[in-house]
């Protein structure tokens, strides 16, 4: 579908007035980092919409697939932004005028969205991040983040801290992890997370009492020091 025809005809494929925004996070250079896209002089969330005849789950593991590059990326339902004045058409209107085509008022892309938001844990190493579409993608700190579109930004920041909560509660921190990493990388992990120190051997205690992880052998030491076990996830249990 080309851009004219995105513009004129997009809601015969696709649902009104609703949209997907995903916040992609990654672990890189011992920082949490979030997938960002470029449009024009601002960067947008990476997302889409909502096919006619698609469930809201397969087209949000669609965009994370199309955008990431991973057959079967992990997503979590973050919430729903609906402020009463949310629609794109003032920033969508000032880019056609730089860039073409020309816009019309009566375009659906014009009218109020709301947004069904997710927020997913990638191995950065792993993931292949795709522009199409857009001008350029980028990953970002998160105390870093550029001039986003909209309200783009919270939904970034409000993904952040609803992952610290998260970790207090469920195991999923080790998917921004390679498939085996050791104790103390899981540990180092979360502490990056939280951005607060934790007890090593009560944090191992509590990760191994799980009973979610699956101890392989000694890594291959490179240099002095400690030599810790690998682990990785028992996927029968995910």
């Amino acid at each position: 579908m080309n851009i004219n025809e995105f513009l004129e005809r997009g809601e015969d494929y696709y649902l009104p007035n609703l949209s997907i925004d995903l916040v992609i996070i990654g672990l890189h250079d011992e920082k949490l980092k979030c997938l960002l896209l470029q449009l024009g002089d601002k960067w947008l969330l990476p997302g889409g919409y909502i096919g006619q005849d698609e469930s809201v789950e397969n087209a949000v593991q669609r965009a994370l697939v199309e955008r990431t590059g991973l057959e079967t990326p992990h997503m979590k339902f973050l919430a729903v932004f609906g402020d009463k004045d949310r629609q794109f058409g003032d920033e969508l209107k000032n880019l056609s005028t730089k860039f073409g085509p020309s816009w019309r008022d009566g375009y659906w892309l014009n009218n109020r969205f709301v947004s069904l938001t997710y927020y997913s844990l990638v191995n950065f190493e792993n993931s292949h991040p795709v522009a199409r579409g857009f001008d350029a993608y980028a990953w970002f700190c998160f105390d870093e983040l550029p001039e986003m579109w909209m309200d783009l930004k919270s939904i970034a920041l409000k993904a952040r801290n609803r992952l610290r909560e998260d970790i207090k509660y469920e195991h999923v921190a080790f998917k921004l992890l390679p498939d085996q990493f050791t104790m103390p990388e899981l540990h180092h992990l979360h502490e990056v997370i939280l951005e607060e120190k934790l007890d090593r051997s009560r944090f191992q205690k509590k990760m191994l009492s799980a009973g979610i992880f699956e101890r392989l052998p000694k890594r291959l030491k490179e240099s002095p020091g400690r030599n810790p076990y690998q682990y990785s996830i028992k996927t029968h249990l995910f």
